[in-house]
């Protein structure tokens, strides 16, 4: 009977012994990996850790097979991470395997081959808490070469269009859980295919997909596209529902005047993005004449961009209401371009309950899309770049004589007084004894 007590005490005591080492072994783990994604893209893949506090790690890499090892001190994996690359092309697997130090958790990522590679922490933001970020870059990318046009070669017009955010960075969520890189997607998406169907036009989606573009690889991309014209979609938010409406901003003049400061001390290497005045600007000794020319071009360039920005106000009034009534001039990054007129479109304010209904509404986002495709077209109409197909088909322009009204004119050369109003920018039917308009194809 003693015998059987004390082995029962015995047992009891190895039990309680146990918890307080397991207990003791979890306590000295302060850290945790409590989710971890995976976001493939074109030219890399992205993947994010989620941890409970800051990470404190090291990697190496491995060769037959390649390998990515990390070791993150004091924590414990919480997540399965077995089908976690299965949309991947470039991660094999990610599994776990033994660290050196028993507190540790080391993550193995296995790869198809080698990457350039790029790991860094983040702090809190947002909805996200503290992550360490893993970028995979494809070593065979080369950038390509600025594409250049010829004065003859006909060729369409280049529209650059930037679905905003993407991958880890969900933009703006509404009070319903909207993210709005799916917004800017989809609009994206159908301002693409309307663009393309214009004759003359081209279009090129920066993201076409759930994945993150930095922003000056978005610039970059542009520029290899040969773009005539960068838009950037967005969605507004506020801090209260209360505030709607859309709004377009163009670059601010104190960031065109440091990007400026920039390109001129290194215009060696930026010089080609000056078109016609590149050649110039790289061989000449004048630093003056190179200083002039390439003011010239980001006057041009903004004032090229804050004409477009009423374009698009113009149209988009017709289908929501308007946040800001003039064109919004703001520092950001996407907007910095000093060669591609450039504008960003704020779509309305997901953070106001009816319009991020609005804005998930298929047939809003396509009437949003519409209108700035409309706008796209009557500006090109009225400022078509050299070379191009449109610039080939020259407008026609009208004089206005005695007794002659909007509606006279629209209905001699078979177009709306909406479409006369639109490409001459004109907010009302007023017109006056002299004043040249520009009529609209009708092919």
């Amino acid at each position: 009977m003693t015998s059987r007590v004390n082995n029962k005490l015995l047992f009891l005591i190895i039990v309680v012994l146990s918890t307080v080492i397991i207990n003791a072994a979890y306590a000295s783990m302060s850290n945790s990996i409590d989710g971890v994604r995976v976001w493939p893209a074109p030219e890399n893949t992205r993947v994010v850790l989620d941890l409970k506090t800051t990470p404190e790690y090291s990697y190496f890499s491995l060769s037959s097979p390649d390998r990515l090892v990390i070791d993150l001190k004091n924590t414990r994996n919480l997540v399965a991470l077995k089908q976690l690359a299965d949309n991947d092309d470039r991660i094999l697997k990610i599994r776990t395997s033994t660290p050196k130090d028993k507190n540790s958790t080391r993550l193995v990522l296995e790869l198809k081959e080698k990457y350039k590679l790029n790991l860094f922490p983040l702090a809190p933001a947002g909805q996200y808490g503290n992550r360490l970020v893993i970028d995979l870059f494809d070593k065979n990318r080369v950038s390509k070469p600025v594409l250049t046009h010829t004065p003859d070669d006909k060729r369409s017009i280049v529209v650059a269009i930037v679905a905003g955010h993407g991958g880890e960075d969900p933009g703006s969520i509404g009070a319903n859980g909207t993210y709005e890189k799916r917004v800017t997607l989809a609009i994206a998406k159908k301002l693409a295919k309307l663009v393309d169907k214009q004759v003359g036009f081209k279009a090129v989606m920066i993201r076409t997909g759930d994945y993150y573009v930095n922003h000056d690889r978005k610039t970059e991309l542009a520029r290899e596209s040969g773009a005539d014209l960068l838009v950037s979609i967005h969605a507004d938010a506020f801090t209260s529902q209360g505030p709607n409406g859309a709004s377009v901003l163009v670059q601010s003049t104190r960031r065109a005047d440091s990007e400026f400061t920039r390109w001129i001390a290194n215009r060696q290497k930026e010089s080609e993005l000056l078109g016609g005045a590149g050649e110039t600007i790289k061989k000449t000794k004048d630093k003056n004449l190179a200083i002039t020319l390439a003011d010239m071009k980001k006057e041009y360039t903004m004032a090229s961009s804050y004409d477009f920005a009423e374009h698009v106000l113009h149209q988009i009034k017709r289908v929501t209401k308007l946040h800001k009534k003039r064109p919004e001039r703001l520092s950001l990054a996407v907007l910095k371009s000093a060669d591609i007129p450039s504008v960003l479109i704020e779509t309305g304010f997901i953070s106001n309950p009816g319009e991020e209904r609005r804005l998930n509404n298929s047939a809003h986002q396509y009437k949003l899309a519409n209108a700035i495709a409309k706008a796209i077209n009557h500006y090109f109409e009225a400022n078509p770049p050299q070379g191009t197909l449109l610039a080939s088909l020259s407008l026609k322009k009208h004089k206005i004589s005695r007794g002659e009204s909007l509606s006279i004119v629209a209905q001699r050369y078979n177009v709306s007084v909406r479409q006369l109003k639109a490409i001459n920018n004109l907010s009302s039917n007023v017109v006056r004894i002299g004043q040249m308009l520009k009529i609209p194809r009708t092919n």
